[in-house]
């Protein structure tokens, strides 16, 4: 029986390079640890507790995440949204909040995410530009890579393909669609004009999944892995050294879709 019967869900956005990640880390900047001071400041009490729809590495960034408050007493949430956003930084923001049942569940209601992974192929790139995006400086196959996007499809073991851990059994995954297109969210003089994003949509994902298949994609486009390494490392991950993750500031939770809504 849940403690604390009064629940409310929010919607959540964070600019990830100042947080080691969503989950609370000793002596560490983490979004829920900043998140957790301003509500207990708001409140005027730390009689409650929260669960987030991902917890997002060192780094990576949220546009359409989700945030799960549970309190003793029931409260007008939604009076108290403007309050919450007054205290929190600019780099975090609760977009909306509703009140939902005593049995909704965040973790179980996820149906499908979709990340992105923002990068640029360009001779001048301006440091600016690199707090959103990666660079990658040499000649791309770009017809290997979208078809390397293709075979991520389907429902795979990507033990392979993410960072395996001790207590992890089960690495089968199902992505829903993959592919690579141009983008058009960032602009200016310190952006390069052409802008890339690897955009996948699954289930659900392992530790650095989206990460390491951005850099699978990469070495295939610099013709340094051969399209058939993807399917190899699907039958056989152990046969494989692991793959550098790309790195954390190009990443971006896009959006997630949640059941019973």
């Amino acid at each position: 029986m849940q403690s604390r019967p009064h629940s409310y869900l929010f919607s959540i956005s964070y600019f990830g390079a100042r947080y080691k990640g969503w989950a609370p880390q000793p002596n560490q900047p983490t979004v829920q640890r900043r998140l957790e001071r301003v509500i207990r400041h708001v409140l005027g009490h730390e009689d409650f507790s929260l669960i987030g729809s991902s917890r997002t590495d060192s780094g990576v960034s949220c546009v359409g995440g989700y945030v799960q408050i549970f309190l003793r007493e029931k409260v007008e949430m939604s009076s108290l949204l403007p309050d919450l956003n007054e205290h929190l930084p600019q780099d975090i923001q609760l977009n909306s909040v509703q009140e939902v049942t005593t049995n909704f569940n965040l973790i179980q209601s996820v149906k499908q995410k979709t990340y992105r992974y923002y990068f640029s192929n360009s001779i001048d790139f301006h440091p600016f530009a690199s707090a959103f995006l990666v660079n990658i400086k040499e000649n791309l196959n770009w017809e290997a890579m979208k078809e390397a996007c293709q075979l991520f499809k389907g429902k795979h073991d990507f033990k392979g393909l993410c960072k395996p851990s001790e207590n992890k059994t089960d690495y089968v995954r199902e992505v829903l669609s993959s592919g690579i297109y141009t983008s058009n969210e960032f602009l200016g003089q310190f952006f390069p004009q052409d802008i890339y994003y690897f955009e996948i949509t699954g289930s659900g994902f392992l530790h650095h999944q989206v990460r390491m298949m951005m850099s699978a994609v990469w070495q295939i486009g610099k013709g340094e892995m051969d399209l058939s390494e993807i399917s190899a490392r699907f039958e056989s991950p152990d046969r494989f050294e692991k793959l550098p993750p790309a790195p954390a500031n190009g990443l971006v939770l896009w959006e997630t879709i949640l059941n019973n809504l």
